[in-house]
């Protein structure tokens, strides 16, 4: 018939949704338990990444050693923002997403959840018999007997005519809205602290020092309510760094422990203070935190210029080579120097021991340190035309246009010097130092996110261990509450007596759980007991 009108009107066409329609379906699907819970393993899921590879802020030098490493897999890594993950804008996304719909999901449902706290447990079906579990007895029990003992085990009650119904485990669903509505304030905290909070890295040489300011990051990121009068005004300076490692065995090489001894001004004035700062033991002033979070070596050189004058006389924070052993490279840059700047590349090894024609670094302690400078280049640096370059390179671009002077010298032992020919100059290898990277992060939302987890465990195992469950109990034929026979007139305490062993009713119990997979076997088998205590068992 319809095939037939849509022949006869050609003009007639199906109706569409149009965009209420979509945006009501839209909204629906969002809101969804099933997309919430989708959602919810994509943003697990999208999080993995900022743990495979190193994040900006947090390992930049690891960062910009994978683009040294691998360039083009790391350009490519890069465009998907897979070393900035949890600024990325598809996070952003998943992560709004995911807010959305747990609100779609938990206001409908707290306010059912609401309603159902207040409504009465339900009348007993006609046929209790029909029940999963089912239990009958002959006994003088009344109903505000069997109400009472339901009650002395938690369950809600209400009464009529001849019957109990009792139900309990509203917990159960409370502990679910309560994991949702937490989740819901981890999300909030997350954003709060993007918003208020700030983080910042900073690399500091032992001896020197820090002070809470813009000006002394090497790299920081402020939330966007905040701005540089936010920042604590705190300080601190570097004394003195260890790293112990285990010297022998299978392990040998492996950390042991990494401490940092800072000494601590809170505030401008404030009295100086001792602090020992570890991996998982952050310095906090004002809830402002500052975590160890990497270190490496520094060792110093005096660099003397081709007139006789000290061009560079300090430390120079190394990077990492070798994990292991802790070899690192190092670059020198001295643009003073006279006639011509100069640009070193120095290889560290802590504890040095010659293999294979070779030197080699067998140990990450500093047992035996030396420098061997592989590469020394006079000429223009390449520092005054407005480029930016990395401490921590040779500008390619100058290098070309360098003369070179040096290539793979002998290692220097602590106290040594190399000539550089054609009256450039030396470089002496003067001593040892160790550099620490630090995290200054301040987030507020750090403690409501806390309790806000707290809570989803809290709400998660209440939702997995309580089970809703429900209880009918019907008395036919049973004594009265105050020792009245239906009908007849009011018994004396003696005939009341001999009326309720004489006058035994019988007594259907009926339960059933809402909870699927749960059994209930064994606690309605208690109540069963509870309400005639003459059955020991009725499984």
């Amino acid at each position: 018939m319809n095939t037939t009108l849509t022949e006869d009107r050609p003009d007639v066409r199906p109706v569409g949704l149009g965009p209420v329609g979509w945006a009501r379906w839209f909204w629906r699907t969002l809101t969804s338990m099933k997309t919430a819970l989708i959602l919810l393993f994509l943003f697990a899921l999208a999080s993995i990444p900022g743990s495979i590879w190193p994040q900006r802020g947090v390992s930049d030098a690891k960062v910009s050693q994978y683009f040294t490493d691998s360039p083009t897999l790391a350009e490519w890594l890069d465009r998907f923002w897979l070393f900035d993950v949890f600024r990325a804008p598809w996070f952003a996304a998943i992560y709004l997403l995911l807010f959305l719909s747990l609100i779609g999901c938990v206001l409908p449902r707290t306010t059912a959840h609401l309603r159902e706290l207040r409504k009465k447990p339900p009348t007993p079906p006609r046929n209790l018999g029909r029940l999963p579990q089912y239990a009958s007895f002959d006994g003088d029990l009344i109903v505000e007997e069997a109400a009472a003992r339901l009650r002395a085990r938690r369950f809600r009650v209400t009464t009529g005519p001849g019957w109990v119904s009792a139900e309990k485990g509203y917990l159960r669903e409370t502990g679910n809205l309560l994991f949702h509505v937490a989740l819901l304030g981890l999300l909030v905290a997350v954003g709060v602290g993007a918003l208020y909070g700030y983080r910042g890295n900073v690399l500091v040489v032992e001896g020197d020092g820090f002070a809470n300011t813009v000006a002394a990051y090497d790299r920081y990121m402020p939330g966007q309510q905040v701005n540089a009068e936010s920042l604590e005004p705190f300080s601190f300076t570097v004394d003195d760094f260890q790293a112990s490692y285990i010297a022998t065995g299978e392990r040998r090489g492996q950390p042991l422990d990494f401490a940092a001894a800072l000494k601590v001004t809170d505030a401008p004035g404030a009295p100086e203070r001792d602090y020992v700062l570890k991996v998982n033991e952050p310095l906090e002033v004002n809830g402002t935190q500052t975590y160890l979070i990497d270190h490496g070596y520094a060792p110093t050189f005096k660099i003397t210029d081709g007139k006789g004058q000290v061009a560079f006389d300090g430390p120079v924070p190394c990077l990492v080579a070798q994990p292991a052993n802790f070899t690192s490279e190092c670059v020198i840059k001295v643009p003073d120097a006279q006639p011509e700047q100069l640009g070193l590349l120095v290889a560290f090894r802590p504890t040095t021991v010659p293999m294979n024609g070779d030197w080699v670094s067998v140990f990450p302690g500093a047992a035996n340190p030396t420098a061997q400078v592989y590469g020394a280049f006079a000429g223009d640096l390449g520092m005054k035309d407005g480029r930016p370059q990395s401490v921590y390179e040779l500008d390619p671009t100058s290098l070309k246009k360098m003369k070179p002077l040096v290539m793979k010298a002998d290692p220097l032992a602590v106290g040594k010097k190399l000539d550089l020919p054609g009256g450039m100059g030396s470089i002496e290898f003067t001593g040892v130092k160790e550099w620490i990277a630090l995290q200054i992060a301040y987030d507020p939302g750090r403690m409501p996110a806390f309790v806000a987890s707290a809570l989803a465990v809290v709400g998660l195992v209440l939702s997995l261990t309580v089970r809703r469950r429900r209880v009918w109990v019907r008395l036919k034929g049973a004594p009265t509450p105050a020792g009245q026979a239906a009908g007849g007139p009011e018994r004396t305490g003696g005939q009341a007596a001999r009326g309720r062993d004489h006058d035994r009713g019988h007594i259907e119990v009926g339960g059933l759980t809402r909870t699927e997979g749960s059994d209930f076997s064994e606690e309605f088998a208690e109540i069963v007991s509870v309400l005639n205590p003459g059955v020991k068992d009725v499984r």
